[in-house]
C-alpha cells in the first residue's frame, strides 16, 4: 500500500509539470512591464499575444504611422512627388522634439522630409508635409481621423499628426496594428524604414545624418520597420514589423519606462511568434486558378489570377495541414481590365471554409464589335477548312 502512495505523489509530481509546460507556451507572462501591447500576424490579422489590447493610452509618435498613410496616398495618386521641393513654414520649423532641425524658408525634398520622418521621427518635417497636402496641419489631422474611421477603428483619435503629448490624443494596441497593416499596404514604407543609417540634404553644406530610431531594423532578424516614440506621457512606445520566410509579424508595445526594456520585450514578443507560428502559402499572389472563355472579346479567355498571396496561420507544433480550394467566378461582362474582381477563392479544411479571398482578371479583355467578331468566326472557318 505504501508503494502505492509512493507512485502516486510521484506522479502527481510529474503530470502537471508536463501539463504545465504545454499550457503555458501559450501563456508565457510577455510584455510584463509594458502598459499594453500586441502581436499580430500581418497577413491574416490574427492575434497572436495581447496585453490590454482595447486599453486607450497616449502613443507619442506611433502616431505618425497615419501620417505616413496619408503621404503615401498621395505620393500614389500623383498629388505628391518624391523630388518635389517643399519651402518650410515658420510653424514647421518650431516644431520641438525630435526634429531635423528645418529653418523657416529652407526649401528640401519630399524624400528628405518623410526620411527624416520614418527613420528620425522629426516632427517638423512631419508638419511641413502634413501643410503641404492639406494646407494646414489641424486639415491633415482631420484626414488622420478621417483615415483611422474608413479603418473602422473607434478607440483613437489624433489631435496632432506628430504624436506629441496633448489631451485627448490616444490610441490602443489593437487599433495601432491595424493602422500598421494599412501602412504595409504601401510598399514604399519599407524603403525608409529598414534603413539603420542615412543622409540627407546630401549635396548642401547641411548634410544631416539620420540614425534610425528603431534599433532592431539593424540587430533583429527580419526586422525592416516601423516606428518608435517617446514622450512624457506616453513612455517609451515601439512598432515593429519582422518577416521570416513567408510571415510577417507586427508587435506593438506601449508605455514602457525606458527604452532598452521597450526593445528587450518587444523582440521576445516576436521570438514568441516566430518560435510557435508559421503561414502556409495555399497560393501565390498572380498565381492562375482558372481559365475562362469570353465571347466577342480581344482574346478568347481570361486569366482568373489571385490578387494576394492566400497563407493561413498554423502553430509549429500541429500536423501538416493539406487545405482544398473552391474557385467562385462571377459573370465576366466585357470589357474588363486586369486587376478586377471577378470573384473569389475559398480555403476548406474539413469542408468548412477557413479563409475567403478576392480573384481578379489577368488580363485587359476589350469587347470587339459584330462584324470584327463574325470576321473572327469566318477566318476560322476557312483555316479549319483548308487544314481538313
Amino acid at each position: 500500500m505504501k508503494k502505492i502512495i509512493v507512485i502516486l505523489i510521484m506522479l502527481l509530481m510529474v503530470i502537471p509539470l508536463n501539463v504545465f509546460a504545454t499550457v503555458n507556451q501559450d501563456n508565457l507572462s510577455l510584455l510584463e512591464n509594458a502598459k499594453s501591447g500586441i502581436l499580430v500576424e500581418a497577413s491574416t490579422g490574427e492575434i497572436l499575444y495581447e496585453k490590454n489590447k482595447d486599453e486607450k493610452v497616449s502613443i507619442a509618435s506611433l502616431t505618425k504611422m497615419a501620417a505616413q498613410i496619408i503621404i503615401l496616398e498621395n505620393i500614389e495618386n500623383g498629388n505628391l512627388k518624391w523630388d518635389e521641393i517643399i519651402t518650410a513654414s515658420s510653424n514647421a520649423a518650431s516644431m520641438g522634439g525630435t526634429q531635423i532641425w528645418l529653418t523657416a524658408g529652407e526649401k528640401i525634398s519630399v524624400e528628405d522630409l518623410f526620411k527624416g520622418m520614418s527613420m528620425a521621427s522629426a516632427n517638423d518635417a512631419t508638419v511641413a508635409l502634413a501643410e503641404r497636402i492639406a494646407g494646414t496641419e489641424s486639415a491633415f489631422v482631420k484626414l488622420m481621423n478621417d483615415k483611422v474611421k474608413e479603418l473602422g477603428l473607434k478607440n483613437t483619435v489624433f489631435k496632432n499628426s506628430t504624436g506629441l503629448d496633448e489631451e485627448g490624443h490616444y490610441s490602443t494596441a489593437y487599433d495601432l496594428s491595424v493602422i500598421a497593416r494599412e501602412l504595409l499596404n504601401h510598399d514604399e514604407i519599407l524603403r525608409f524604414s529598414s534603413v539603420y543609417e542615412d543622409y540627407i540634404r546630401k549635396d548642401t553644406p547641411n548634410k544631416f545624418w539620420l540614425v534610425n530610431t528603431n534599433k532592431l531594423v539593424r540587430f533583429y532578424e527580419g526586422a525592416d520597420g516601423l516606428k518608435t516614440g517617446f514622450t512624457d506621457a506616453a513612455g517609451y512606445t515601439m512598432a515593429v514589423t519582422a518577416k521570416r520566410d513567408d510571415m510577417r509579424l507586427i508587435a506593438i508595445v506601449l508605455g514602457e519606462d525606458v527604452s532598452k526594456t521597450r526593445n528587450d520585450e518587444t523582440t521576445e514578443l516576436l521570438d514568441y511568434g516566430f518560435n510557435n507560428y508559421k503561414v502556409n502559402l495555399v497560393k501565390a499572389k498572380g498565381e492562375t486558378v482558372k481559365k475562362v472563355k469570353v465571347d466577342k472579346g480581344s482574346i478568347d479567355e481570361v486569366d482568373i489570377i489571385t490578387e494576394n498571396d492566400i497563407l493561413i496561420l498554423n502553430k509549429k507544433s500541429d500536423a501538416t495541414i493539406n487545405y482544398d480550394t473552391k474557385i467562385i467566378v462571377n459573370d465576366i461582362e466585357l470589357p474588363i481590365k486586369k486587376g478586377t474582381i471577378v470573384g473569389k477563392i475559398e480555403v476548406l479544411y474539413n469542408d468548412e471554409v477557413v479563409k475567403t479571398d478576392n480573384l481578379v482578371a489577368g488580363n485587359d479583355v476589350k469587347k470587339i464589335n459584330y462584324f470584327k467578331y463574325l470576321f473572327n468566326n469566318l477566318k476560322d472557318i476557312v483555316n479549319c477548312s483548308f487544314f481538313n
